[in-house]
């Protein structure tokens, strides 16, 4: 329990200023914890290295965190994990986007589970409050491509593959 509180601690001061694209404008944090709560509360996951894991899922890619800086305060295989759903953002969005897909079905278990409730998270927030300026169009086609990430993370959680397809048949 004291990593985990430690691990929201420490998100919540990285994503301090960062905001979602929704309307609203809402804290970042909300999404990191939502994975969490959809790990533990709704899919049963016990693994406190996942739900760490989940809570920091976005902070090297969006924030001024290192692996080192990870690794040192939540050890190697949190900062593994980490770094295995995390976008390379020197890379365009188009190929970032191509890449999820394609190494989906590669990366470890522990992964694809945080992996399986970020898809899930997005998808409900996208439902209940789409990003400002985005089309049905686009809505639509972030759904479509959140199933083809998901498609390659099938086989290793029942609950939460059930989780996102429940959210996917809101699809706009």
């Amino acid at each position: 329990m004291n990593m985990i509180i430690s691990a929201i601690s420490f998100a919540a001061e990285k994503h301090r200023s960062q905001r979602r694209k929704d309307i609203e404008a809402s804290p970042y944090i909300n999404h990191p914890i939502a994975l969490a709560n959809i790990l533990a509360n709704e899919a049963g996951i016990e693994d406190e290295k996942v739900l760490v894991a989940a809570i920091l899922h976005d902070t090297i890619e969006d924030t001024e965190t290192s692996a080192e800086e990870l690794a040192a305060l939540f050890g190697d295989e949190v900062t593994a994990i980490v770094l295995e759903v995390s976008d390379d953002k020197s890379l365009p969005k188009a190929e970032r986007k191509r890449l999820q897909i394609e190494h989906a079905p590669t990366i470890s278990r522990r992964a694809k589970l945080v992996k399986l409730a970020d898809k899930t998270a997005n998808l409900r927030d996208i439902t209940a409050s789409p990003p400002a300026g985005w089309s049905l169009q686009r809505q639509r086609e972030y759904f479509d491509w959140a199933k083809a990430v998901v498609d390659g993370l099938r086989g290793i959680h029942q609950t939460l593959e059930r989780l996102f397809d429940e959210a996917w048949k809101h699809r706009p």
